[in-house]
């Protein structure tokens, strides 16, 4: 590790701070309804779908018309891959998806998933890009923070039954916070040199065609909506997606900037911003522990490598770009996977087996730190849920949280949501360590090979996206099984929040007294940061020490598989 290299990473993550609190401010409004600038075209879209803003909806009504988008959005997008070789802007005749293939990636794109079994320039036409995949990064992104809104509003107001109006939110959030934030990064990657185009490719001499696209404007969205699908199969690591530290530094902040604004977004709506830094206190602890065990792993190299004569020096950089370096590749993978994102601009499978450990673990606590787009924020309250609640039972009083009483029906609601993600990962991981179909997919031998499935199902079913690439993902099997663990991963975990938020927002919410349990100092920080690792990260660690932690020791002692 070096000082420039920690230099870079306190730069990125102190610009993500400062740049969260205007934001965080801007959201607030625009949940309010206070940001109008477009309101003529709002108020059309709200007259041609029959929707009145104003009207509120309860947590079924407003759970419902959430499903009702995305299953739309899913047959939507099935059908458009399937069609793409006879639909319009497929200037390189690609064929359409297999049904496994467009069935996996439709889910994935509704989801914020983004997980990739194919290469975008050898499998996606212009149109599928544009009109199907970055179309679902607005929606999925929109509607996570639309959620995440609901759940805020539940604990900001006592005794009403609304959450707000889903379609207002999704319009609102789209129109006044993610086109124009993405309209604004397209336009800078563009003048750093992302192509954003309509030809097949660039042709060199001896015929070769360099593949190009409408690339730009879809990093852009793919990163502020913590979605991470690529336009190139290597992704953030390609050069035309990612090609200056100028654009690394900007993916980096995109892909951090809401989820941090929103725990302030939060903070302003309950009227306590205590809250709110307290818990980006907790996802800023995270990242940097994170981020310092991944890079520390990266620096000290592979044994196998320093004992074949490579300079110590150097570190690890197999599977890491020059241009991008140790630390940044390291920041990344560490926020790529505490943020729900995906993207990648260094190779996870070719991480030390530590280094690689690290992501992996940061999907498996829940991606809370700081999470996706509007996900993290409500994935995090659960756990503050049951934070209090623990809390409660330590001093032998009824658990609150800002003035609301947490009582049997949200715990064991929290408590389903927290055990999804493990059943999923741990369930289908199990069954494909010992099932001929889907070891056929591992590339590699041993603990490897296992991490190889564990990280597959972990990036599934917590909606992450990234993978170690050793993994042939686009099999029948592979497709199907991991499409059901993104399903699971999404919308079990939504609709018991949105039954804590309802049942949240029935209850009155009374001012602090003497006796309430503080949530916003650093005791709660700690008990909070405790939970998260017991409850989030303690049921995969025999797993991990099968894999990732085994991988390491045989590579200390020089054995390879």
């Amino acid at each position: 590790m070096t000082l420039i290299g920690w230099a870079q990473i306190a730069f990125l993550l102190t610009l993500v701070l400062a740049t969260a609190v205007p934001l965080g401010r801007y959201i607030a409004a625009v949940a309010e309804g206070r940001v109008g600038f477009l309101r003529p075209l709002e108020t059309g879209f709200y007259r041609t779908a029959g929707v009145d803003p104003a009207q509120g909806m309860g947590w079924q009504r407003y759970v419902l018309a959430m499903l009702a988008l995305n299953a739309a959005g899913f047959l939507l997008l099935y059908a458009l891959l399937r069609a793409q070789a006879w639909l319009p802007l497929n200037p390189a005749e690609l064929p359409g998806l297999s049904p496994w293939l467009a069935f996996n990636t439709a889910i994935s794109f509704v989801t914020n998933t983004n997980w990739q079994a194919y290469s975008g320039e050898t499998a996606m036409s212009h149109l599928s890009q544009m009109a199907g995949l970055a179309v679902q990064n607005f929606l999925s992104a929109a509607t996570g923070i639309a959620l995440a809104l609901a759940l805020t509003r539940a604990l900001a107001a006592g005794g009403v039954q609304a959450l707000g109006n889903f379609w207002a939110d999704l319009v609102r959030i789209t129109l006044y916070l993610l086109l124009p934030l993405a309209l604004l990064l397209g336009m800078l990657l563009v003048a750093q040199g992302v192509p954003q185009t309509l030809s097949a490719g660039a042709t060199l001499e001896g015929g070769e065609v360099l593949p190009l696209g409408p690339a730009a404007f879809q990093v852009a969205i793919k990163q502020l909506g913590t979605n991470g699908g690529g336009f190139f199969g290597v992704n953030s690591a390609h050069p035309f997606e990612n090609p200056t530290a100028i654009t690394n530094l900007l993916q980096l902040w995109a892909i951090l900037a809401l989820p941090f604004a929103l725990t302030l977004t939060f903070g302003r709506m309950v009227g306590d911003m205590r809250q709110g830094w307290a818990l980006s206190a907790v996802m800023m602890l995270f990242v940097i522990a994170g981020t310092a065990l991944a890079y520390a792993a990266e620096a000290a190299g592979n044994p196998l490598h320093i004992a074949a004569g490579l300079n110590p020096a150097d570190g690890n950089m197999e599977g890491k770009e020059v241009r991008h370096g140790i630390a940044l590749s390291a920041l990344w993978a560490v926020a790529t996977t505490g943020a729900s994102n995906g993207s990648v601009n260094a190779m996870h499978d070719s991480f030390t087996p530590l280094g690689g450990l690290v992501p992996m673990f940061l999907i498996q606590l829940g991606e809370v730190l700081p999470g996706g787009v509007g996900s993290g924020l409500y994935g995090i309250m659960v756990f503050v849920l049951l934070a209090v609640f623990v809390a409660g039972l330590m001093v032998g009083r009824t658990p609150e949280y800002l003035g609301k009483k947490i009582q049997a029906r949200e715990v064991k609601l929290a408590m389903l949501a927290v055990l999804v993600v493990p059943l999923c990962v741990l369930g289908f991981s199990a069954v494909a360590a010992v099932l001929p179909a889907a070891l056929a997919s591992v590339q590699d031998a041993g603990p490897h090979g296992l991490s190889e499935i564990l990280y597959a199902y972990s990036s599934a079913a917590g909606n992450n996206g990234s993978a170690f690439a050793g993994l042939t993902a686009d099999t029948p099997y592979m497709n199907t099984t991991l499409g059901i663990a993104m399903l699971l991963g999404r919308y079990a975990i939504i609709v018991p929040v949105l039954a804590i938020a309802g049942s949240l927002a029935a209850k009155p919410r009374a001012p602090d007294s003497a006796g309430s349990f503080p949530t916003h100092g650093p005791l709660f920080v700690g008990l909070l940061s405790g939970i998260i690792l017991i409850l989030g990260g303690l049921q995969f660690l025999p797993a991990l020490f099968l894999g990732p932690v085994a991988e390491h020791f045989a590579l200390m002692a020089g054995q390879t598989f």
